[in-house]
């Protein structure tokens, strides 16, 4: 994809040591992915690679804040997003992705894309029901909590209603509590 070679890092040229790799995700970026359960995205991730002579450290960290819409409500508001994640890169005969943290890529490759980990990182850092904050301080007022408001179920006080039991039966529980 065109949209993601600015997340494309040639590690081949690069000294042992850290490097600092700076990204702005917006809605584009989302886009790029088909996902559009995002209104608007303004998060600022920070990719520190770190190269040691085999192997490679990728620690990444994002923070910022995603408009969503609240599946209470379906008003929209801007969810706030903070995450780290830390993969390391090895090198090997053949790709393979299959551990969750570790990245193992042939010997001959020279680039990797990190696109596909800021995104799931970013994913996964959201809750999953997302609420807006106006309905947890009382704050927000909105047509569909006002019809759910209507809606709802009075609340009914739950009265203990006494048993009527047959006397003899009161006698054999007074066994169970006599010791």
């Amino acid at each position: 994809m065109k949209g993601l070679k600015p997340y494309t890092i040639q590690y081949v040229g690069l000294k042992e040591g850290e490097h600092t790799f700076d990204y702005t995700i917006t809605k584009s970026f989302f886009d790029l992915f088909e996902y559009d359960d995002f209104n608007d995205a303004n998060i600022e991730a920070t990719l520190l690679l770190t190269k040691k002579s085999t192997f490679m450290e990728f620690d990444f960290k994002i923070s910022g804040t995603i408009n969503v819409n609240c599946d209470v409500t379906n008003e929209p508001y801007d969810q706030p997003v903070e995450d780290v994640y830390t993969l390391v890169v090895k090198f090997g005969q053949e790709f393979n992705n299959d551990i969750e943290d570790i990245l193992i890529l042939p010997y001959g490759e020279y680039e990797v894309n990190v696109a596909q980990y800021i995104y799931e990182l970013i994913i996964l850092a959201l809750p999953n029901k997302r609420v807006h904050p106006g309905i947890e301080d009382g704050t927000l007022q909105s047509d569909i909590l006002d019809k759910l408001e209507e809606l709802s179920i009075p609340d009914q006080k739950v009265k203990e209603e006494k048993e009527d039991t047959d006397p003899r039966w009161d006698s054999l529980k007074k066994l169970l509590t006599d010791k």
